[in-house]
């Protein structure tokens, strides 16, 4: 009885692995770029350029700015820089007349010099974090199937403990050399390594989108469905409306020290002002979710823009809801250091791996039984052809769009959109030459191009900016230096598993047509 549960579990774990796998690859793979959004967002927009941090000098750098070019607005929104982020955002909203608001504009400052910047358009990091979660699909789609792929992530989790009755002796057993034997160690050895966080991540994921996902109790408890849910969760600042009469409003940094107090010394991530030019104006200052793991969805301090009194504080979470912040703060990893972050991200390549040796396992089990006949059945050669699109061809695509990034005029109208554009044309490329290509040349050509890709990254850089190794080093501007340097490091291991690649010597059954797998129509 009990071997043949771990047998039914072996076949919901291999079955659930290869059917979610390549989703689940790419999902794993832009979320582990997305903990560093930030850095990747500041090499992208070179244009800015990195400064010691200090929130009171910002706050008067921006507050200068807006009241000479927004003095009417309806709202401002200052954005602090930070060390991972060194752009100080500030936004606007245009009073058009009574009672009806303009568009929002923004811009990005010198949080030193206090002039504007004129970066260049681009989605930098936040591509790969909404990728993570959205696969760049309409609302809420994108988010329904990456959380039914987390669900499945989850069972194939529980499944390969329970199928591994050795799972410890086999993370200390690895064969080099050893063909099928050897990418199953590998794959049990990195499972084991980052378990923990392979179940924390999963799970938190779901946590986040608990409410959409199990929306029941909520439907049943709030005649008004999740809006009235949310509307009482997050409370709005009830701000006072404006009285038409004109106010000098306070300098702000002093009211954000205050609200620092009120935090501890927590950080500032942001301050909304309302009617900044009526004697009614008000300051909504937020706390960063950085300075701590529990994250909380609305800690704000709120001040009368002219008086500088107090007018009131968010109240302290309810258990419930610190509960739910520590899992979102957990699976957000923003209150990581550089140690740790370089953790997250190590232990993300590592859930990356474990999924992608799972589905050359797959498919190599099944090769070895058609070595003889020589003979590959279509649904093989499909599954070989995503395997290799879905994993290297994601690469080639990562690269692709670093390089439209500095390739793409800075000027060029909505060149951040066609920066996306380029991500999935390169993918969809990789797909093509994937069916055209057979098994191990389609991997050791792929994997070559996107090592030349990823080591002309830093060379691509010097060439097109100023803010080259050479200078980003001298300035300790780890961000940007680091970039290069993890690109060129990519581009090497890269390198290496298309040599290792080449090198194999494994017999390879010949394709059942041959015509190639785009013109075939039907699975045998």
């Amino acid at each position: 009885m009990k071997e043949g549960f771990r047998q039914a579990m072996a076949w919901l774990h291999t079955w659930t692995g290869l059917i979610f796998g390549w989703l689940l690859f790419a999902i794993f793979l832009t979320g582990t770029l997305a903990y560093f959004k930030g850095e990747i967002t500041h090499w992208m927009q070179p244009e800015v350029p990195a400064h010691t941090v200090d929130d009171g000098r910002s706050v008067a750098v921006a507050q200068r700015y807006l009241e000479q070019h927004a003095p009417t607005a309806a709202r401002w929104f200052i954005g602090l820089p930070n060390s991972r982020d060194p752009g100080l955002s500030v936004m606007w909203q245009d009073q058009v007349d009574p009672g009806r608001r303009g568009n929002f504009i923004e811009k990005m400052l010198d949080p030193v010099s206090g002039e504007q910047l004129q970066a260049r358009e681009t989605m930098g990091g936040e591509f790969f974090y909404r990728f993570h979660f959205q696969l760049q699909m309409p609302h809420p789609w994108g988010r329904w199937l990456s959380t039914i792929a987390a669900m499945v992530m989850l069972v194939a989790l529980i499944t390969g403990i329970i199928t591994h009755k050795k799972i410890f002796k086999d993370f200390f057993t690895f064969r080099p050399r050893k063909g099928q034997r050897s990418w199953l160690d590998g794959h049990n050895a990195v499972g084991v390594l980052v378990l923990p966080f392979h179940l924390m991540i999963t799970y938190s994921s779901l946590v986040i989108f608990m409410t959409m996902v199990m929306p029941a109790s909520i439907l049943a408890s709030y005649d008004g469905g999740t809006r009235a849910f949310f509307n009482e969760l997050f409370p709005a600042t009830n701000n006072a409306p404006a009285l038409g009469q004109p106010g000098k409003l306070l300098p702000l940094a002093p009211l954000v020290e205050q609200a620092r107090a009120q935090w501890d010394g927590g950080h500032v991530g942001r301050l909304a002002v309302n009617n900044p030019g009526d004697v009614n104006a008000s300051v909504n200052v937020s706390r960063t979710g950085s300075d701590r793991v529990v994250h909380d969805f609305g800690s704000t301090v709120s001040f009368n823009g002219t008086t500088g009194q107090l007018l009131r504080v968010s109240a302290e979470q309810s258990l419930p809801m610190a509960i739910s912040g520590s899992f979102y703060g957990l699976h957000m990893g923003h209150f990581a250091g550089p140690v740790l972050r370089w953790l997250y991200f190590i232990c993300g390549l590592a859930g990356t791996a474990m999924i992608g040796t799972g589905l050359v396992i797959w498919l190599g089990k099944r090769q070895l039984k058609h070595v003889k006949t020589g003979v590959m059945p279509f649904e093989l050669r499909l599954v070989e052809v995503l395997n290799i699109a879905s994993m290297s061809g994601l690469v080639i695509a990562i690269a692709v769009f670093f390089w439209a990034n500095r390739l793409l005029p800075a000027t060029f109208a909505e060149r951040s959109d066609w920066e996306v554009q380029s991500f999935f044309i390169a993918w969809g490329l990789t797909l093509l030459h994937a069916m055209l290509r057979r098994g191990r040349r389609a991997w050791v050509e792929q994997l070559g191009l996107g090592a030349v890709l990823f080591i002309g990254v830093p060379l691509l850089n010097a060439l097109t900016t100023s803010e080259h190794l050479g200078v980003s080093l001298a300035k300790g501007d780890w961000a940007m230096a680091g970039f290069d340097l993890t690109c060129l490091g990519s581009g090497v291991f890269l390198a290496w598993a298309a040599w290792k690649m080449q090198l194999r010597s494994a017999p390879q059954p010949r394709a059942e047509r041959t015509r190639p797998l785009a013109l075939k129509g039907e699975v045998h």
